[in-house]
C-alpha cells in the first residue's frame, strides 16, 4: 500500500464518512445534525477534518446555498461503495453464524400501509437483525420503484402484467361502498352502483390502486364514474365522507374503527365489495438477499394465519392479535 494511501486512511473515520453523507444527502450541516443527533459545530468539525485528510474542500457555500464540490462529488461514490461492502459483510458474517441478517427496503401502497405493520412484528421477532424500512406510496410511485429497482420488496394490489415480476399474493383486499350515518342512501332499497357513483363521490388521486380498481370494475360493468373531488389519502377521503362531503370506495381495513363506532356504514349494493388481493412483488431478474428470501418464506408460511387473523379483525373490530412466531 502507498504510503500516501496509508496516511489517507489513518486520517480518516468512518464517522466523518457518515456524516459527509448526511451533510451532501440533506444539503443542510443543521439537518444532517438533527439526523445524527449531534450539533452543528461537532458536524463542522467532522467535515473539517475530513477536508484535511483529503487536502480538498468538500462543501462550499454560494449565497447561502450549500453546494458539494468535484471532490466531494467524487468522495461519495466511493462512501457508497465502502457503505455497501459493509452491509454486504455484516449480511455474511450472520450467515456464517447461521442467523439472517442485513436490511430490508419495502415499499407499502397506501392500502397496504394497514396490513404491514402486523407482518413486521412477528417477522423481526423471528429475524431481530434484520433493518427494514417502508416506504409509503401510491400505486404510480410502487411501479416507478420497481422498475428503478429502489427496493428490495413492494407490496400491492393490482400488479402490472406486461412487467416481468414475481409475485405472491397474500390477503384479499375489500373495498366497499362507505356513506356517512343518516345518508339518504341509507334509506334505499334496491340501490343500483350507478346512483351510489352518482352521489358526490369521493376519489382518490389518478395513480392509486383503489382509484384504479373502482374505475376498471365500472369499466367492466358499464357504470360512469366521475369524482365529485380528488383526495391525496384513504384517510383524507375517509374523513371527507365523514365530514359529509360524499361517497366513497374505501378498503374494509382502512375503516374498521370508524365502523365500530358508527362514523360510517357500508352500503348493500351488487357487485361490492371489490375483491383485490395484496401482493408481495419484486422484478423477476432480482436477486434475493437473505432478508428478502426470509420475508418472502415467512409471508408464504403464514398465508393461512393471515387470512384468519384478518378475518376476525373485519367480523369483529378490534386489537389484532399477533400472528404466530414459526
Amino acid at each position: 500500500m502507498p504510503l500516501s494511501v496509508q496516511k489517507l486512511v489513518s486520517r480518516m473515520t468512518f464517522r466523518q464518512l457518515q456524516v459527509f453523507k448526511a451533510v451532501y444527502q440533506e444539503q443542510s450541516y443543521s439537518k444532517a445534525g438533527e439526523l445524527l443527533g449531534l450539533t452543528q459545530p461537532a458536524v463542522s468539525s467532522q467535515i473539517r477534518q475530513l477536508e484535511q485528510a483529503v487536502n480538498q474542500p468538500l462543501f462550499e457555500y454560494v449565497g447561502r446555498r450549500l453546494f458539494c464540490t468535484a471532490a466531494g462529488e467524487r468522495l461519495i461514490l466511493s462512501i457508497d461503495n465502502i457503505f455497501t461492502e459493509m452491509k454486504d459483510l455484516q449480511t455474511d458474517l450472520a450467515a456464517m453464524q447461521g442467523n439472517v441478517a442485513g436490511e430490508l427496503r419495502l415499499v407499502a401502497v397506501n392500502t397496504a400501509q394497514y396490513v404491514v405493520p402486523y407482518l413486521l412484528r412477528a417477522f423481526l421477532d423471528l429475524y431481530p437483525h434484520v433493518s427494514i424500512t417502508v416506504r409509503v406510496v401510491n400505486r404510480a410511485a410502487a411501479i416507478q420503484r420497481l422498475n428503478d429497482n429502489s427496493d428490495d420488496l413492494v407490496i400491492m394490489g393490482m400488479v402490472p402484467t406486461e412487467k416481468p415480476l414475481s409475485s405472491l399474493p397474500f390477503l384479499d383486499n375489500h373495498l366497499v361502498p362507505v356513506v356517512p350515518p343518516g345518508h339518504p342512501l341509507l334509506q334505499r332499497t334496491n340501490l343500483t352502483a350507478q346512483e351510489f357513483l352518482d352521489a358526490n363521490l369521493l376519489m382518490r388521486e389518478p395513480g392509486s390502486g383503489s382509484r384504479l380498481a373502482l374505475e376498471m370494475h365500472c369499466q367492466q360493468q358499464r357504470l360512469k364514474v366521475k369524482a365529485s373531488m380528488e383526495i391525496g389519502s384513504n384517510d383524507a377521503v375517509k374523513h371527507a365522507v365523514m365530514a359529509g362531503l360524499g361517497v366513497a370506495v374505501l378498503p374494509r381495513l382502512s375503516i374498521l374503527p370508524e365502523l365500530q363506532l358508527g362514523h360510517l356504514k357500508v352500503l348493500d349494493i351488487p357487485g361490492f365489495p371489490l375483491r383485490r388481493s395484496w401482493c408481495v412483488v419484486y422484478p423477476q431478474a432480482k436477486h434475493p438477499t437473505p432478508a428478502m428470501r426470509a420475508f418472502i418464506d415467512y409471508v408464504q408460511q403464514n398465508i393461512k394465519q393471515l387470512e384468519q387473523v384478518f378475518l376476525r379483525r373485519c367480523e369483529f373490530p378490534s386489537p389484532l392479535p399477533e400472528l404466530p412466531v414459526k
